[in-house]
């Protein structure tokens, strides 16, 4: 008797946490969360015919599917510093992600305009590489937000973190705390991502913009020097998040859509 009451209780205690995980699982798809792919090309050359590519032939095959393309250069390449181009692929989901991708390559048209890129940099290439991240949108930022006409300026950011559960704090403290600071002091959130797959893990990459770089550099100081920011930097939740920081200033190339 005993045993059959332990295992009617087993029964449904594992019922019990199924039915848990399941409306778990529905509240984290309720938020349907865009998916941004980065290129980050490094030059071998001035990139002229690289930006004809993409003008051309890349960008346009995957504006037929939908997907919005921003593309970046380097705001000031320093003196030890190769230049380079940024580029931002905006997906609804993981699965329009994969779906693009490959209905890009059966693209005759997309084959057609790149065929002469592909055949002269083959033997002569223009960059030496490019790194690929792929990131899914913040909670509290599902979705890219859009930028004002006046801006010149976008500022790169790459944050890194010691280990898994310093990153999902990290991007915590965003969702809660830091992205409404930025929005206070005019540091203007285009969108954020937490890295899925990259050439380095864990991390995030988020992307601001500026009129100007003295706008930029005036957000910056009132966020440095903001009460909120000083009592949210020495929570012990927040601690040893981010640990290596990458920034970047960067122009949006004449084609570039956001």
């Amino acid at each position: 008797m005993k045993n059959k009451v332990f295992i009617i209780l087993s029964v449904m205690l594992m019922s019990t946490l199924m039915v848990s995980c399941c409306e778990s699982k529905k509240e984290d798809e309720s938020i349907k969360k865009q998916v941004y792919e980065w290129r980050i090309y490094t030059l071998t050359g001035d990139g002229s015919s690289l930006d004809d590519y993409f003008q051309k032939a890349l960008i346009p095959a995957y504006n037929r599917c939908k997907v919005s393309v921003g593309a970046f250069s380097l705001f000031k390449v320093k003196e030890e510093e190769k230049a380079q181009r940024f580029l931002l692929f905006v997906y609804p989901d993981l699965k329009a992600y994969n779906d693009v991708r490959q209905a890009v390559w059966n693209d005759k048209a997309f084959q057609s305009a790149a065929q002469n890129f592909f055949e002269t940099t083959a033997p002569n290439p223009v960059y030496s590489e490019f790194e690929t991240y792929l990131c899914e949108a913040f909670d509290k930022m599902p979705e890219m937000r859009t930028v004002d006409k006046s801006r010149t300026l976008f500022e790169y950011r790459n944050y890194y973190s010691p280990n898994e559960d310093a990153n999902k704090r990290k991007i915590k403290m965003f969702n809660v705390e830091e992205i409404d600071l930025f929005d206070k002091v005019g540091i203007n959130s285009l969108c954020y991502g937490e890295i899925l797959a990259g050439t380095r893990m864990p991390g995030l990459i988020y992307i601001t913009w500026y009129k100007d770089e003295d706008t930029r550099n005036s957000a910056w100081r009132a966020f440095s020097s903001h009460p909120d920011w000083n009592a949210m930097r020495n929570r012990p939740e927040y601690k040893n998040t981010a640990t290596n920081n990458i920034a970047k200033l960067l122009s949006p190339m004449p084609y570039s859509q956001f």
